[in-house]
Parts: structure tokens; C-alpha cells; sequence
């Protein structure tokens, strides 16, 4: 099997490490090496919240600077400070609905412009995708969803060995049923944006 480095990163109560767990749960049912490593931070107040994940056989779980085969973004802050773990070939999926922190609510800070960078991403990777992830999950039935619309896209691409059964099953046995309509439609709004 193919390596696989994915590097997963987000702030608190995006749902990283449900989308971690769903993809490790592919990974195992169909006997693929995963390992992870997750960084929380101070995930409960809207902190950096990231998950290196690596299928295949590789020792460690940690993805070092230069290394990254796919990132995932579900902030896209996070997306564009996570930049120098890429290297020239990584495959970028990111939502482009930002979070805006507590600091600059208060006035006391501003949140980047986020046009001239997403130009320099298209530019300079291959394949990026970007898209309005809450805004999906929301039309789906919630915007809590956005983790699920963004492992969507990751399915799409076709870049895993795994089929869209595999990770509907894995949604299936890790989502509690009464949010599980609305994450199967976030699933295939996700999945649309990308599939080859």
C-alpha cells in the first residue's frame, strides 16, 4: 500500500478529532497501518487543534515540516500557518468560513485578508480545493457537520484507498443516530466538490 501523511488542523469545536476518528476507523476495517498524533492546545477556547494521521507503513506518527501528503484544513488560518509541514506535491482541502477569535471580536487584533493567499495556494499547488465547509454543513442540517463536508471532500478525491462505502460505514458506527441524517448529507456535499 501506498503512505499516506495527513495532516489534519482546525481550532476547538470544529470536530478534528471526530473526523480522525472516522478516518482511522476506515483505515482499520480495511487493515491498513494508521497511526495519529493530536495536538489540542487550548482546544476548549477556540485554540489550534490539529491530528497528524499516517496510514501505511511508517514508524512514527509525528509528520514532520516538508512531509505532509494531504492537508486538511477546517480553518483556514490554520490551513495557511500549517504551509511549511507541505511540500511541493501535498493535495490542500480547506474551508474557507474562518472563526473568528475572541481578540478580534474585542477589536484588539483583525483577522487576515484571505484572498491573496488562497491566489498564492492555487499558484502554487497542483490541487487545492476550497470551499465554504460550515456554510454546506449548515445547509445539510448543521453547521457542527463541518469536519464531516471536509472528510467528504478528502473521500472525493479518490487519493485514499478507500471506497465511499468504507467511509459512510465508519460515519454509520461513530455518529450518534439522532445527528447522523444531517452528517450523511454533509458527507455528499463534501464529496461533490471533489470527486474525480
Amino acid at each position: 500500500m501506498e503512505r499516506f501523511r495527513i495532516l489534519a488542523v482546525g481550532v476547538g469545536g470544529q470536530g478534528i478529532l471526530l473526523f480522525s476518528r472516522v478516518l482511522g476507523e476506515v483505515a482499520l476495517c480495511a487493515n491498513i497501518p494508521v497511526a495519529m498524533s493530536e495536538v489540542h492546545g487550548m482546544a476548549q477556547r477556540g485554540g489550534v487543534v490539529e491530528t497528524n494521521i499516517v496510514l501505511g507503513k511508517i514508524r512514527s506518527p509525528l509528520i514532520s515540516e516538508g512531509e505532509v501528503d494531504i492537508l486538511v484544513g477546517l480553518e483556514p488560518v490554520e490551513t495557511l500557518r500549517a504551509l511549511p509541514r507541505t511540500q511541493k506535491d501535498t493535495v490542500i482541502i480547506s474551508s474557507t468560513d474562518p472563526v473568528i477569535p475572541q481578540i478580534v471580536k474585542d477589536g484588539l487584533a483583525t483577522y487576515p485578508e484571505l484572498e491573496g493567499p488562497f491566489q498564492k495556494l492555487k499558484e502554487t499547488y497542483s490541487r487545492v480545493y476550497l470551499f465554504p465547509g460550515e456554510k454546506m454543513a449548515q445547509e445539510a442540517g448543521t453547521k457542527r457537520a463541518l469536519n464531516i463536508v471536509v472528510l467528504g471532500a478528502l473521500a472525493g478525491t479518490g487519493l485514499l484507498p478507500f471506497s465511499k462505502e468504507d467511509f459512510l460505514q465508519a460515519i454509520k458506527k461513530l455518529v450518534k443516530p439522532k445527528f447522523l441524517e444531517a452528517n450523511l448529507k454533509a458527507f455528499e456535499a463534501g464529496f461533490a466538490i471533489t470527486a474525480f
